[in-house]
């Protein structure tokens, strides 16, 4: 059985939450609208037809959380400063309410003696940006290092902990080119310009926040999966490298001043020739202090000529009676130690932090007590996994699980629960689950 001190007294240890998923007032208090408070109001986008609206009320009942996050033993709670709460029109008038409430809840947790990790965009872009394009326009990279200027100067005195962007494939994948996320546009001709203008985003924010706080801990997240062909004919290798090539290279190779990765698929090459990207280079590299590693799936491909762009399709893990996650997700550890090792092979990085792991179950509610054994036993897993490659001498510094409470799971709504406490989205009860209780004595020893 491992514990936590077998990562050794400097590992870091927290728990990763995101302004939209459990903020609520989300339209109190100054904030403007966000593209997902108006993807929401859209029939049919998310699972129910559930609302932002009051999520699960944390602007209220910031103190009490962040006293979950004491409770359980945590060192670190990462969230989220909302862009639209900050400026409500995404440039312009500053929302000084909205200054007001983050300075409340990075005192809290200086006062808990929790550190902060602040991510500036985790996807809750402002309405009225996205009303001018949002990340497929020139423009936006202008407004987005306005509001890292204004985070910068107001909290840089008391947060040296920073994320740039949330997993910049996973919005521009499914937010402008698949369509199943906010703002919900589609095609090649969406996303090649957000991909561009986020590459951009990434390192420019970073460049700020170097030159505003001293002394600051900058990085940023990548989802990432193992990418594994089905078979090992050519056509699936093939396949794989493609997807890597999107799901796992398409923005860290950038900020390592690398360039897009065009060698393995002719359509990124296309879109460097139409793009220009090369002349851009320079101004998509940052030397990051660390990566966030965001991983809860390895995926399994199979060659498909039926599948536009990609040409390739999931084999899902259910089919190959995999075990899996409630939402069908397959878990496998070993897939994650390798996708460790993957990002750290790269020369330049020179410390991983896993910014986002955990899994959604379908809890039990037994007399009061959330029972989530599959849970647990995930975490043990994965955790395993990660303690070999930190022994195989990878310098990865930090995990944070995701996510302290069950909350508002973008597309699937209040429907998918990953917390370590449970919540009553009624009552708004909070009630900590067997897998909390277990983090809290896993952090004891």
């Amino acid at each position: 059985m491992i514990k936590a001190s077998d990562f050794g007294p400097d590992f870091l240890w927290g728990v990763a939450t995101a302004a939209p998923q459990i903020e609520g007032a989300a339209d109190l208090y100054g904030k403007g609208t966000s593209i997902w408070d108006s993807f929401t109001n859209r029939k049919g986008k998310i699972k129910n037809n559930h609302k932002l609206g009051v999520a699960c009320d944390f602007y209220h009942r910031y103190q009490e959380d962040i006293a979950l996050v004491k409770l359980l033993g945590f060192q670190i709670f990462r969230f989220s400063i909302s862009w639209p709460r900050i400026l409500p029109l995404g440039r312009g008038e500053v929302n000084q309410e909205g200054i007001r409430f983050y300075h409340h809840l990075i005192n809290e947790c200086l006062t808990q003696g929790i550190t902060p990790y602040v991510t500036l965009y985790h996807w809750d872009l402002p309405q009225a940006l996205e009303d001018e394009g949002g990340w497929t326009s020139f423009s936006i990279n202008a407004a987005f290092n306005a509001f890292v200027s204004i985070c910068a100067l107001e909290y840089g005195d008391k947060v040296k902990n920073w994320i740039i962007l949330n997993e910049p494939f996973g919005y521009t994948s499914l937010g402008y080119m698949l369509g199943i996320h906010a703002p919900g546009k589609t095609g090649l001709s969406n996303f090649f310009p957000a991909v561009l203008h986020t590459a951009l985003a990434q390192a420019e924010g970073g460049k700020i926040l170097r030159a505003e706080i001293s002394q600051a801990n900058i990085g940023t997240t990548y989802s990432c999966s193992e990418i594994i062909p089905y078979t090992q004919s050519e056509n699936d290798l093939l396949a794989a490298k493609r997807v890597d090539s999107l799901m796992n290279r398409l923005f860290i190779e950038p900020a390592l001043g690398l360039g897009f990765p065009t060698a393995d698929w002719d359509l990124l090459e296309k879109f460097q020739i139409e793009y220009g990207t090369w002349r851009l280079n320079d101004r998509m590299k940052f030397d990051f202090d660390f990566i966030g590693l965001q991983n809860y799936f390895p995926l399994t491909v199979k060659f498909n000529a039926f599948i536009p762009v990609i040409q390739a399709w999931e084999v899902k893990a259910k089919s190959r009676k995999k075990p899996h996650t409630a939402m069908g997700w397959e878990i496998n550890a070993n897939s994650f130690y390798n996708i460790v090792k993957q990002f750290a092979a790269y020369p330049n990085v020179k410390n991983i932090m896993i910014t986002e792991n955990g899994a959604a179950y379908h809890d039990k509610l037994i007399e009061g007590s959330v029972v989530d054994a599959e849970r647990i036993e995930y975490f043990e897993l994965y955790l395993a996994a990660l303690l070999k490659a930190k022994n195989e001498g990878i310098n990865i510094s930090g995990y944070m699980a995701w996510t302290l409470m069950d909350n508002f799971e973008w597309a699937e709504g209040f429907n998918a629960r990953f917390g370590l406490v449970h919540t009553d989205f009624k009552t708004l009860k909070r009630t900590i689950k067997y897998s909390g209780y277990w983090w809290q004595e896993f952090l004891r020893n």
